[in-house]
């Protein structure tokens, strides 16, 4: 299908495609801007390279590099530029000559031998996609932004007759963003790269403009990886919503479901709060190991390794490391740094639309510390629950709060208004021992119970005793004991 008959012309990188709801108006000027290292030139091979696997005629014009550096890139990528006509345009500097500087300027002369070059080439290929990399050098040959307009509206112009849509990259070593030159573009795409203090630089994309295209707006996250770029769209909901299903999501400890009315519910968020040591994981993990052949889970573990992870799930009878192995439960441990929040919404989603219908993670406090955020988190967050829960799925997350014992803990995201479950977790202190206790303040759908019982772990399962009647303030800490002898769980 050639591209006068074809709505859009793919770009090659498909999160790229959905920001542009099916890609690139065929016959039409871009200009892809970013600074060196964004990405810029990854983009318009894979561009290329997409057209030339479609049987189009395709030429890569370069100013800045040479052929030879280009091809080292593609090699870097795994790729192959066979097929794709590449044009170094310094070739251009052997036509000077001496004579020509008597009356002109030697960057007049050098402008009108890129240009003549360029249209040369063009009209002998005949190329069906066409990238400039870079603006800059055709920049600095004019000299003034006035000449510079106009030989860009003389390409312009010299493309409209043809079958053809170009790419021109500028990297803005010679400034700012031109608004100018994005006033003679069809469309616009900025790439940013953000560096941090610790882990993996964040890259982001953003449509600045398209003309008689609903875009997607807004920054999106994106990476390089081996084979180009890789974007990661914020998260919308493309299907309609998933019927939930009627009956609770149990834990298979009585006492705990009692606690929650039944269970939870499908399609919704719970959150379990505590300070550290409270049991918080333990419950969630206790949630996951209901999990079989047809209800699937996937772990995000932020603050702890796999393998202590399972290893401590198995000494409370959950049997993870089986789930684990038989493909049941995924559990994926999230490295300080190497993720951006995109990335981690895009690799959630691709595990529910991989089956899992639970999601676990753990925690909050590891998320914001091992995801760089320029942005609000909380948004993010809120962008990520409102997909699960569309989608039918059981959420669970956990928030850990700072201290161990007192009114005023504080957590470091409260995301408590989001959550339609809350079950908080407390260290209490009765007849010199720490103990725990667990409660549900918050529950959207159905009844709870609105009693405060207390939790033990262990040794090979989860606990859940009876009521704690005989105290009062038991969620500050320190209780006051008002009844008769032996309260307590397993005394």
């Amino acid at each position: 299908m050639s591209t006068q008959q074809a709505n859009f012309v793919p770009t090659g990188t498909d999160g790229l495609d959905q920001l542009l709801t099916g890609g690139l108006t065929p016959q039409r000027m871009y200009l892809i801007e970013g600074r060196p290292g964004t990405g810029k030139t990854t983009l318009a091979m894979r561009f290329l390279i997409d057209g030339r696997d479609r049987g189009e005629t395709t030429l890569y014009v370069t100013l800045s590099e040479t052929t030879a550096e280009l091809q080292a890139v593609a090699r870097s990528h795994g790729w192959s530029l066979e097929g794709i006509e590449l044009f170094q345009l310094a070739a251009a500097e052997s036509w000077r000559t001496e004579d020509q500087y008597t009356l002109y300027h030697p960057a007049e002369v050098e402008l009108g031998e890129t240009m003549k070059a360029v249209l040369e080439i063009v009209a002998r290929v005949k190329p069906t996609r066409v990238v400039f990399d870079s603006l800059s050098e055709l920049k600095l040959l004019a000299r003034d932004p006035l000449r510079y307009r106009r030989q860009i509206l003389a390409l312009k112009e010299f493309f409209s007759g043809r079958d053809c849509t170009v790419l021109l990259l500028d990297d803005h070593s010679t400034g700012s963003s031109d608004l100018q030159l994005q006033s003679l573009c069809h469309g616009v795409v900025l790439l940013e790269q953000l560096p941090y203090e610790y882990g993996r630089a964040r890259r982001r994309v953003r449509i600045v403009k398209v003309r008689g295209v609903p875009a997607i707006e807004g920054y999106h996250d994106f990476t390089i990886r081996r084979g180009g770029i890789v974007v990661f769209p914020q998260l919308r909901l493309d299907s309609p919503p998933q019927p939930r299903a009627p009956v609770p999501f149990a834990s298979g400890i009585t006492e705990l479901d009692q606690l929650l009315g039944g269970g939870l519910t499908w399609g919704t968020t719970t959150l379990l709060v505590g300070p550290a040591g409270t049991g918080k994981s333990t419950i969630g993990a206790q949630f996951v190991s209901q999990s079989n052949d047809v209800l699937q889970a996937a772990v995000y573990l932020f603050d702890e390794r796999e393998h202590t992870f399972t290893k401590r799930c198995d000494a409370m009878g959950m049997q993870m490391s089986d789930r684990v192995s038989r493909g049941i439960v995924h559990v994926a441990q999230v490295e300080p740094g190497e993720l951006s929040p995109g990335e981690f919404s895009h690799n959630v989603r691709a595990a529910v639309d991989g089956g899992a219908q639970i999601v676990f993670i753990d925690s909050l406090n590891g998320y914001l510390n091992a995801i760089p955020q320029s942005d609000a988190p909380l948004a993010r967050m809120h962008e990520l629950l409102s997909f699960l829960n569309e989608r039918g799925v059981a959420t669970i997350l956990v928030s850990a709060q700072h201290g161990f014992i007192g009114t005023s803990m504080a957590t470091p995201l409260d995301v408590s208004y989001l959550a339609d479950a809350v079950i908080l977790l407390r260290f209490f202190e009765a007849q010199g021992a720490i103990r725990r206790a667990v409660s549900v303040v918050k529950k959207r759908s159905g009844t709870h119970e609105s009693t405060i019982r207390e939790l033990r772990i262990g040794p090979a399962r989860l606990h859940i005793g009876g009521v704690l009647t005989e105290f009062e303030g038991v969620l500050t800490g320190v209780p006051r004991y008002t009844g008769g002898s032996d309260p307590l769980l397993n005394r």
